[in-house]
């Protein structure tokens, strides 16, 4: 079974980004080191990634019309996006959050996810490696 995999907002300039908390990643880096973990696995997967919060919803939205995990960085939508928590409330496969940093370790305003009492559990803090935890994660939810 495919696994979508949802990147949001800013997540292709990761290069661009503060590198004391996301390091000298890319967003190829990032996909070409899920795909590779996902091979490992035996995992297909499909990564998106968008800063269009609509366009975010709509993929949840074909998630759950084909019944397809997910895996999904709402990014700066964690915060706040009751419209992407809605969509992933109706997701019928089991679904993952995750990040690269640790929210709870940064400002006081990334504390809150609305996103994570929708999802079976939330993986952050590890940089790439929060996504291959997830992929295994997601594999053992799978079977």
């Amino acid at each position: 079974m495919k696994i979508m995999i949802l990147n949001g907002p800013n997540l292709a300039r990761l290069d661009l980004r503060d590198k004391d908390i996301y390091g000298n990643l890319s967003y190829e880096d990032l996909r070409k080191f899920i795909v590779d973990k996902a091979i490992a696995l035996e995992l297909e997967v499909d990564i998106r990634q968008s800063d269009s919060e609509s366009e975010i919803v709509s993929w949840i939205h074909e998630a759950a019309d084909n019944k397809m995990p997910m895996i999904i960085n709402p990014a700066a939508f964690t915060h706040y996006s009751y419209a992407i928590r809605d969509a992933v409330s109706m997701l019928k496969a089991p679904a993952i959050e995750v990040h690269l940093s640790n929210p709870l370790s940064r400002e006081e305003f990334r504390h809150t996810s609305v996103v994570s009492g929708v999802v079976q559990g939330t993986i952050a803090g590890f940089g790439a490696e929060s996504y291959e935890l997830a992929l295994v994660a997601m594999q053992k939810l799978m079977n």
